[in-house]
């Protein structure tokens, strides 16, 4: 369904900013947009942050129960999961708050957040690779865990949904951090993937090294991020929407 243009300045359509030219000043001050427009776009932003706290709300449950677990079991792959998914957390806090303030400004954004979030992701990569390494050395089997199985199984069931609707809101509303923020959620659910692989392959064949492979796999899409975010292409860009 193609609407007209309403918006001589940002070339907004009047229920979708996806082909806006000048996102910064969309449903601004200085913006003609119409107030249909207006209300249509602050509608979909405060959907946005609803999705928000969905995810905030998973991905605490992740960190709690994939490190928690992890630390019982041995389970390096749970750990690894844990570890990005306070890291996720830290950027989703970012991205909600700029959606709240539906601002131009990347300040909003926080580079003490910014700081911290990639500090965290490159600490993640020795700690996952030495832990993994040691465990290795020192003949260690991780044990099976249900709840872990439990807990890699509805992310890759929720993950998905949080991508989709977080993509969707930022595609309509021309909005960057929470486009990006559905690209983490991608991600987090092909880890999840490759976790609950790990995990079903030890608890029911007893394959005790699939949990390093799984691990290996998870660090590599740690160290992906990693190197996205020192490029300034993380979950915290300095474009807004």
């Amino acid at each position: 369904m193609s609407f007209g243009t309403v918006c001589t300045t940002c070339k907004c359509e009047e229920f979708s900013c996806e082909s806006c030219v000048t996102p910064s000043e969309c449903a601004g001050a200085a913006c003609c947009c119409s107030l249909t427009h207006k209300s249509w776009r602050m509608g979909r932003i405060r959907q946005g942050v609803r999705w928000e706290y969905v995810s905030l709300g998973w991905m605490g449950v992740e960190v709690i129960g994939s490190i928690g677990i992890g630390l019982i079991s041995g389970s390096l792959a749970l750990l690894a999961f844990g570890g990005d998914s306070l890291v996720e957390i830290i950027s989703g806090l970012a991205v909600t708050l700029h959606l709240r303030r539906d601002t131009s400004s990347s300040a909003d954004l926080g580079e003490g957040t910014e700081r911290l979030t990639k500090f965290l992701l490159v600490s993640l990569i020795p700690t996952i690779g030495g832990g993994a390494i040691y465990s290795y050395l020192a003949g260690i089997r991780p044990g099976s865990s249900l709840l872990g199985i439990a807990i890699a199984f509805g992310a890759v069931m929720i993950m998905p949904v949080l991508w989709i609707q977080k993509r969707r809101i930022g595609r309509e509303t021309n909005c960057v951090p929470l486009s990006m923020d559905a690209v983490q959620s991608a991600t987090c659910f092909l880890m999840a993937v490759a976790l609950l692989g790990g995990l079903l392959s030890n608890f029911l064949f007893g394959l005790s090294w699939m949990d390093y492979v799984a691990s290996g796999v998870i660090l590599a899409f740690v160290s992906k991020e990693s190197v996205d975010a020192l490029h300034g292409r993380g979950s915290l860009p300095s474009t807004a929407g």
